[in-house]
């Protein structure tokens, strides 16, 4: 009966070993108990001694004979166990009894990675001693070093780094320490690896640690990145952007797209370049009504006349997006957006064809394919119909010489506006109108941000930027 295993595969021995009776075990072993049975778990009873701490029974067991490299079920030895408690009495012993170092779990874990992992210095330092390969990679790829990075023990990390651990070796995942230490918001982990880590290393991963940074709303690494000169126009690999539906490309956008306005400033003053993603994150602003970003956008030349090219339309993007707000509409017209677009339709003062006239559009004669949303189709949506008015009116201040389509003039038939819709699109126009215009074509759309510092009258100035009517006199 000595060996016998309960229903739970528990032989006497075990149970001893695992609560902890002395006495049990000696008598138990004096008499043949077997220290090689295993529970269900795969452990033997020096395992469990290990897990539990327990110094006296580990000598006594090894004392026994118990072999020291048996693994349990998830491939952990006694060694890891005794790392994982920081006993480094035990972890002398089962080195001394033929322990082996490099022992490797079924994750590829060394017991250096679990001391790593788990934070455990002292035993790290007794393994590095003995010769643990400070470099060696779990079967994700992880170093020792990735793995302290990972949890934020900042007090591994340096020694670590003292014992010239490589920090250019990357997960399976593509991300080196610093990527990780950077995800999990180790502010002075990163400040260790960032003169370390060898930058065109990074550059290879796809990933700057700035995406990561601004992705997780890290203000505090995203400056010390930027402070250690990481450049704020990295762009993530092809791999990777295509993990995002938007297939965004840079550390400003994902700023943008979580509404974290420091962190864009911080990015823009830094010199990130707004117009670098294939959707430009003015149009995240603009689709999220933010007035405040759009405009710390646009201060930082955003183009305002981006287009969407999976939606191709025959306006301004930002138009589109901004029908149902007014106000950002202006600020957006204000800083240049093409509004002359808005009036270029094909079809002009004929008949509109509709979809249900396949035949009728094969046979017009257009500029343009009728794959490209014109403007006055864009407006004919139910849900803005209330504000054609108010949009038409709007877009007109920033014209002249323009016609209205057959299309909008039917939508302004039942508008309280359309008199002075009608009166305001046809000539002649205002001198004082047509003098704005021509000046604000001459500077240039992406210019006119800087009309405010010309030496000019402030009156003049408030004139140019539409801040005064035409009907208003300057004088006053």
């Amino acid at each position: 009966m000595l060996n016998k295993k309960t229903e739970k595969e528990q032989t006497a021995l075990m149970i001893a070993v695992n609560k902890e009776h002395t006495s049990c075990v000696r008598l138990l072993l004096e008499r043949g108990a077997d220290p090689e049975i295993v529970n269900t778990n795969k452990d033997t009873p020096l395992n469990k001694a290990c897990e539990r701490n327990n110094t006296e029974l580990v000598a006594i067991l090894l004392s026994w004979g118990a072999a020291v490299n048996t693994p349990c079920i998830q491939g952990f030895t006694p060694l890891h166990a005794a790392v994982s408690h920081n006993n480094v009495e035990i972890c002398e012993m089962l080195i001394e009894a033929g322990a082996k170092i490099g022992a490797t779990s079924n994750y590829g874990m060394t017991p250096l990675s679990t001391a790593a992992q788990s934070g455990k210095l002292e035993t790290l330092r007794f393994l590095l001693k003995h010769g643990a390969d400070i470099n060696g990679v779990a079967a994700d790829g992880a170093t020792p070093l990735y793995e302290a990075c990972k949890k934020g023990h900042v007090s591994i990390v340096e020694v670590l780094l003292s014992l010239k651990a490589n920090v250019n070796i990357c997960s399976k995942s593509g991300l080196l320490p610093i990527h990780v230490a950077v995800q999990n918001s180790h502010t002075r982990i990163v400040s260790l690896l960032i003169p370390v880590t060898s930058r065109n290393r990074i550059m290879k991963s796809g990933i700057s640690p700035l995406h990561i940074a601004a992705e997780h709303n890290y203000s505090d690494i995203m400056e010390l990145l930027l402070e250690a000169g990481f450049d704020p126009n990295c762009q993530l690999s092809e791999e990777r952007r295509k993990k995002y539906e938007d297939k965004r490309s840079t550390a400003l956008y994902f700023s943008v797209y979580n509404s974290n306005l420091e962190a864009t400033e911080m990015l823009l003053e830094a010199g990130a370049n707004p117009n670098l993603d294939l959707f430009n994150p003015l149009l995240v602003a603009i689709r999220r009504e933010s007035m405040e970003m759009a405009s710390l956008l646009l201060k930082y030349g955003a183009d305002v006349n981006a287009s969407i090219s999976t939606q191709p339309s025959a306006f301004p993007s930002a138009v589109l997006l901004s029908m149902d707000h007014l106000p950002m509409l202006k600020l957006l017209l204000d800083h240049g957006c093409n509004a002359r677009s808005c009036f270029t339709c094909v079809c002009g003062s004929k008949p509109h064809p509709t979809q249900t006239h396949s035949e009728e559009q094969r046979n017009w004669k257009c500029d343009a394919p009728w794959s490209c949303v014109q403007f006055c189709n864009a407006v004919s949506k139910p849900s803005i119909s209330h504000l054609v008015g108010p949009l038409i009116s709007l877009l007109l201040n920033y014209v002249s010489h323009v016609r209205l389509c057959s299309r909008l003039m039917e939508h302004l038939v039942s508008s309280p506006l359309c008199t002075e819709i009608k009166i305001k699109a046809v000539p002649p126009h205002p001198l004082m109108q047509l003098c704005r215009l021509r000046i604000r074509h001459l500077v240039g759309a992406g210019r006119l941000k800087l009309l405010r510092d010309l030496d000019l009258p402030s009156r003049l100035i408030k004139f140019l930027c539409y801040e005064v009517d035409c009907s208003l006199d300057l004088d006053t």
